[in-house]
């Protein structure tokens, strides 16, 4: 399973949420692409992120499989990663 995180440094949520994502990343092996919504704007795009800011997405075989969009914290970013599979 692969996640994309599409982010911005002005995003408040962001911000709060980067304590959950990589505590994630730390209590599980996946791979990860961390994206910054203006830096990285030719890649964000493929991911059609919207505007609501931070963004995870949920990859298997390059395929999404299902997102969180906005705040969230660890349990829900942990149970997700959980229910679409390692």
């Amino acid at each position: 399973m692969k996640i994309v995180k599409i982010s911005a440094i002005w995003c408040g949520a962001c911000l709060i949420t980067n304590k959950s994502w990589n505590q994630l990343k730390k209590n599980y092996s996946f791979d990860f692409l961390e994206l910054d919504y203006d830096m990285d704007e030719e890649e964000v795009e493929k991911y059609n992120p919207g505007k609501v800011l931070p963004v995870f997405i949920f990859l298997k075989d390059d395929k999404e499989i299902d997102r969180l969009v906005g705040e969230v914290s660890y349990e829900e970013l942990e149970q997700k990663y959980l229910e679409v599979g390692e």
